[in-house]
């Protein structure tokens, strides 16, 4: 549901064999199904929307003829910005898998005035934006009452596995953790970039959920990412300000 594979193109893997052996890995852990999210409108990265569809058909097709049990599906990971509905309307944007989802990525250290308006904005055109890995953003971190405000305002949010399997810190472990259990997350990604720094920790992830006692938010995130697929309305619980209002006393 999230994933950098496409080679040469962002941060992502730099040749063919590289992307062939992450979806080795893939198949090891169980995954059936990814979405390309390269980046779009990033500051170092904006790989075209015609880039992405290509790859994609060159690289089903390796996987077909090495009989993998695979499937892929397009997708961007779209920087925040101001004309994000008019390149989605002239089908310069990718949505996840043809959805009516659209992987939005806020900048890492804050959160734009002008979010509400682009939710807003997506929401109208009847595109759901997804919050990628709001764990990771600096205002969020500090206060999740931010991402509190931007579910309330109708968009949802998606936990990256490294986070709950700790690639990225025990702070950032624990947070992820308690905006699950908050009702601030909707979808599960991993962002794999590679197999070194950056792997899948799909399973890892999930087992962390279930050795907190959350199985039943591993069913949640599992069936959310498969309505995304089949472009059906998410389950979505109303968040629990509780959380958000008393954080300082986490940390």
């Amino acid at each position: 549901m999230h994933s950098h594979i496409l080679f040469d193109v962002d941060d992502g893997p730099k040749t063919i064999e590289e992307t062939l052996c992450l979806f080795e890995q893939a198949v090891l852990e169980g995954i059936s199904t990814i979405v390309s999210t390269s980046h779009a409108l990033h500051p170092l990265y904006n790989v075209p929307f015609d880039v992405v569809n290509e790859q994609i058909v060159q690289l089903q097709m390796a996987i077909d003829q090495r009989n993998m049990p695979l499937k892929l599906y397009t997708g961007q990971e779209v920087r925040l910005a101001g004309n994000i509905l008019e390149l989605y309307e002239k089908k310069q944007l990718h949505t996840l898998a043809n959805s009516n989802y659209l992987l939005l990525e806020l900048p890492s250290n804050h959160i734009p005035k002008y979010t509400k308006d682009i939710i807003y904005s997506l929401l109208t055109a009847g595109i759901t934006p997804i919050i990628a890995h709001p764990e990771r953003n600096r205002v969020i971190s500090e206060n999740p009452s931010h991402l509190e405000q931007i579910i309330r305002e109708g968009a949802v949010a998606q936990i990256t596995s490294g986070s709950l399997a700790g690639l990225f810190g025990k702070t950032v472990q624990k947070l992820s953790l308690n905006l699950v259990r908050s009702n601030l997350v909707h979808t599960y990604g991993s962002d794999v970039h590679n197999l070194n720094t950056r792997p899948f920790l799909f399973e890892k992830g999930l087992r962390f959920l279930e050795k907190q006692k959350d199985l039943d938010m591993v069913e949640f995130l599992l069936e959310n990412n498969e309505r995304i697929i089949n472009n059906l309305p998410l389950i979505v619980y109303e968040p629990d300000d509780t959380f958000t209002k008393k954080w300082w006393k986490f940390f």
